[in-house]
């Protein structure tokens, strides 16, 4: 059946696996710096600025980010307990183009039919792929449908067991990693270019200080025009301490320092923001290992999480970032963003069927309460 669906769609291209582009490093210099560049950061050279063909391009995340940051004060407000609309509303509005793909068509497929026949099983297969649930995922999906069809009558009973055999993916995957008994806890925030990771930083330390922890982040983004500014901005909304060099500066001592100075404030938290990098640039993707190498030489067993944010809207292209930001960092956790402006929510199912790695956190629009910890029974709810 998937191959009578490309055949179908072979003329249909996906412009979500189209690479970012370059970044253009920052020739603006900080304002100001809590800590000093720190010798002991690592036995490597401070790293200068990558060159223009190399370095990473946060264009699209920083005009997302920028119209985020001017609508801080509004976030604020809902991180200080100012929301009128329940978490599930707020998800099932994100996730409402993927509804509408599974559930308004699932409704027209028994149209004048009462059980499953083979036309309806195609049908319905082409459903999931457009919602990016992936031809493996999907194919997989439906054998186990197929097996049962004859105990499925009607669009309420198709919707109750795929209900059943998507949340059993969710429930196959471990249990997200506890936090650290000792303090701070560290986590080490990555992505590639425009998937909103400054954004989630910033949203995720408003959660944490809502409960009453100290927050700090370590502004290692570093080479991106305005980045320190912005998460600044963040730091002071969510009511976070920072710890930032001026732009250009080695992120790995950034991260070295910001860690030094959660000790020392006994912090409960702390965020590393990192540049964003193509994952296939090896040079930039080397960076990286050398601030996790940094953090763990200051702080034996840090970072205690590696967060890695993918945006929905690519697609298939997020599972090969996840893939290749794992093998480089070991990935302990997943937040998926902008789920609220794509049909293609089935990436979720997609990316969870193909790693053992917890997703965390979804997003599913601006404001900060947007950004919530990921329940599989209500996110499959949802979905339908």
């Amino acid at each position: 059946m998937a191959l009578n669906w490309f055949k179908k769609k072979k003329d249909k291209t996906d412009d979500s696996e189209s690479p970012a582009a370059p970044e253009t490093p920052s020739a603006t210099a900080s304002t100001g710096s809590e800590a000093g560049n720190s010798p002991a950061a690592d036995s490597e050279s401070p790293q200068p600025a990558p060159p223009a063909g190399e370095a990473d391009n946060d264009s699209a995340d920083q005009a997302i980010e920028a119209g985020d940051a001017a609508s801080i004060p509004e976030q604020a407000a809902s991180a200080n307990g100012k929301s009128g609309t329940g978490l599930f509303a707020r998800l099932k509005s994100g996730l409402s183009k993927t509804r509408q793909i599974l559930t308004t068509d699932i409704d027209e497929l028994f149209l004048g039919k009462k059980l499953v026949d083979d036309e309806m099983l195609e049908d319905l297969e082409e459903r999931l792929i457009t919602s990016d649930m992936g031809v493996q995922t999907t194919l997989a999906i439906m054998e186990k449908i197929s097996a049962r069809r004859s105990r499925i009558a009607g669009a309420a009973a198709l919707k109750t067991a795929l209900k059943e055999e998507i949340l059993a993916y969710f429930e196959a995957l471990p249990e997200p990693a506890p936090e650290a008994a000792t303090r701070p806890h560290v986590v080490m925030v990555v992505g590639v270019n425009g998937v909103g990771k400054t954004t989630t930083i910033g949203k995720l330390a408003a959660h944490e200080a809502r409960k009453g922890k100290k927050v700090l982040i370590a502004a290692a983004d570093t080479f991106r025009a305005a980045a320190i500014e912005q998460i600044a901005i963040w730091a002071e909304r969510a009511g976070a301490d920072i710890v930032r060099h001026k732009d250009n500066a080695d992120p790995a001592a950034v991260a070295y320092d910001g860690i030094d100075a959660a000790i020392s404030r006994g912090t409960d938290i702390v965020f590393v923001d990192t540049a964003g990098r193509l994952h296939t640039k090896v040079n930039l993707m080397e960076e990286i290992k050398k601030i996790q190498r940094t953090v763990a030489k200051r702080l034996p067993g840090a970072p205690h999480e590696v967060l890695l944010v993918l945006d929905a809207t690519t697609g298939q292209n997020a599972l090969s970032q996840a893939k290749m930001f794992n093998e480089a960092l070991g990935v302990t956790g997943l937040a998926l963003t902008k789920l609220d402006g794509t049909a293609r929510g089935g990436i979720v199912v997609s990316i969870c069927s193909s790693l053992n790695i917890p997703l965390k956190y979804i997003g599913v629009g601006e404001s900060v309460d947007d950004l919530q910890e990921f329940d599989a029974q209500q996110f499959v709810e949802a979905l339908f």
